[in-house]
């Protein structure tokens, strides 16, 4: 690797990983943003409009792809993703200064909610622009190689903005942190912005890309080549449904639904829960680049659709270990402790509530909630018509009475069955950074890690897939889309949508169904549809 090679990966690595550390520290402090700019709603409330404004980001993605894909066939690489890294940057930056709702009122939200926008077309346009312009600069037989270096960018980004914040909250107390010290984050940013622009500014266009453009062959009308002309647009679909969807799920269960998990699900506090997840990311983070040099020598699909295969096989064993280590008593209470909610059927509604709006009222609905909200695993039968809500414990009847808020009689039932008390001694917890030794964290950094290993498995090739995949005139618009639907879409909304899962079926583990699923139609299509692509001259 040459010294202008190394600059290249170095400047569009580097101003990647600040996009994706701007674009997660929000959904790090949504709870604590959704204080300051939703105030005048109920705690549920601001907390599902925090998110929903988290989820936005996410949803205009592949907008902001198609926006910037098309700048960046027709201007160049270079000035696109400059642009990108401006938008994201100052976003970041305004946030830290955006007065809360207290001050300026249905103002704050408003602009906090355009912000996210901004942030979300921005990074639609980012990644398509650094992986183009990094693999036009590669040489033949390394491009998996070079490109994998933006591959860990994503998960650097995630690691740099979780040690940011517990840096600050262990500075500040969590009291000044959730005051004012939450903004110190986000402002930081200012500088990771001014060393990105200077590093991007002194790079040069993409060789390939201005020799297209010195003969003339520039595309005019790059949103009409890639996605109305059908051996194009086939290609683009086959892209997001042979690869890229199965690598958005697999991503996000092992970085993000993983850490839900452990929060929200077997209730390990918020310190301890991002101490493993950080740990795990640091061990695994060097296998994007192991497994994008060895795509280069057996090809991008065999790497790809092996790790979303072995990941739809062992995702319920891999965290049922991680539950087994990191709540054993909930795990035992699973097993051990039958949990029924008998009602009217016609009481009982669709519990399913991925963006989180719906309000429960009907007993039978907010009871069923309130258990999943509570870990506990539980079953539905139907009464008699005309009968209200019996919570049936072991055998035991339990009275369930208050339809609004959680009934302590039940969670007294549950927790004599073996369910654990909030802060239970047997739930993991981490007293410092590098208590990682006990065997206990030990085996849960392993679990995690291997989740980490299917990351790097399913995303170090995939962005030098995609852009071998499309002719270098339209390469930057056509393979951003795709990508920004898997990741955006697909990816994005898992967290979410596994948990709403998990709170309709009363089983823990029933939201990892969304990733076996969408992870196993991409390993079929993939393995019978999508072509290899190692091998293809990228400079036509």
């Amino acid at each position: 690797m040459t010294k202008d090679e190394r600059f290249v990966i170095l400047a569009s690595s580097l101003g990647t990983v600040f996009e994706w550390y701007d674009f997660y520290l929000y959904g790090s402090l949504a709870s604590i943003i959704g204080a300051q700019f939703f105030s005048d709603y109920p705690p549920a409330t601001r907390d599902i409009f925090a998110l929903l404004a988290f989820a936005a980001g996410f949803l205009v993605r592949p907008f902001g792809a198609i926006v910037f894909g098309r700048i960046g066939d027709i201007v160049g690489r270079k000035y696109t993703f400059l642009v990108t890294i401006l938008i994201m940057g100052l976003s970041t930056f305004i946030v830290g200064l955006l007065p809360n709702a207290k001050t300026i009122g249905i103002a704050a939200p408003i602009i906090l909610i355009a912000l996210r926008l901004l942030q979300g077309l921005a990074l639609g346009g980012e990644y398509g622009g650094a992986a183009t312009y990094v693999a036009e600069h590669a040489p033949m037989g390394k491009r998996g190689y070079y490109t994998s270096f933006i591959q860990t960018t994503a998960t650097l980004g995630l690691f740099l903005s979780l040690l940011v914040i517990l840096f600050t909250r262990t500075a500040l107390g969590e009291t000044e942190f959730a005051a004012w010290g939450w903004r110190i984050p986000f402002l930081v940013s200012v500088l990771l912005l001014g060393i990105s622009v200077w590093i991007r500014l002194r790079l040069n266009e993409s060789p390939v890309f201005q020799k297209m453009k010195d003969e003339g062959k520039s595309s005019k009308a790059p949103l009409t080549e890639a996605f109305a002309n059908w051996s194009n647009a086939k290609l683009v679909i086959l892209a997001l449904i042979g690869g890229v969807m199965g690598q958005g799920v697999v991503w996000y269960t092992g970085q993000f639904y993983a850490l839900f998990f452990l929060q929200s699900i077997l209730k390990v506090d918020g310190y301890t829960a991002n101490l493993l997840i950080a740990w795990s990311l640091l061990f695994g983070t060097g296998f994007f680049i192991v497994f994008g040099a060895l795509s280069d020598k057996i090809g991008r699909k065999p790497i790809i659709l092996a790790g979303c295969l072995i990941a739809a096989l062992t995702f319920f064993p891999i965290f049922r270990m991680i539950t087994t280590n990191a709540n054993p008593a909930l795990e035992k209470a699973i097993e051990s402790a039958k949990v029924e909610v008998v009602a009217d059927p016609k009481g009982c509604g669709d519990l399913f509530n991925p963006v989180g709006t719906r309000v429960f009222s009907a007993p039978c609905d907010t009871a069923r909630a309130f258990l999943s909200q509570s870990s506990v695993k539980y079953s539905t039968s139907y009464g008699a018509a005309g009968s209200g809500v019996k919570v049936v414990v072991n055998g035991k009847e339990v009275s369930y009475t208050d339809a609004k808020t959680s009934n302590p009689a039940v969670l007294a039932a549950v927790q004599a069955a073996g369910y654990p008390k909030a802060g239970d001694a047997g739930i993991v917890k981490m007293s410092h950074p590098f208590d990682i030794f006990r065997p206990q964290v030990a085996a849960i950094i392993g679990l995690l890690f291997i989740l980490v290993i299917f990351v790097t498995m399913v995303y170090g090739p995939i962005a030098a897939m995609l852009v071998e995949l499309f002719p270098t005139r339209i390469r930057y618009t056509s393979m951003s889309l795709p990508y920004h639907i898997g990741n955006g879409w697909f990816g994005g909304l898992l967290p979410a949508t596994a948990f709403a899962i998990v709170a309709s079926t009363g089983d823990i583990y029933a939201g990892l169904w969304y990733p076996i699923i969408f992870a196993s139609i991409t390993a079929v299509v993939g393995f019978f549809f999508l072509p290899e692509t190692k091998d293809v001259d990228i400079t036509k």
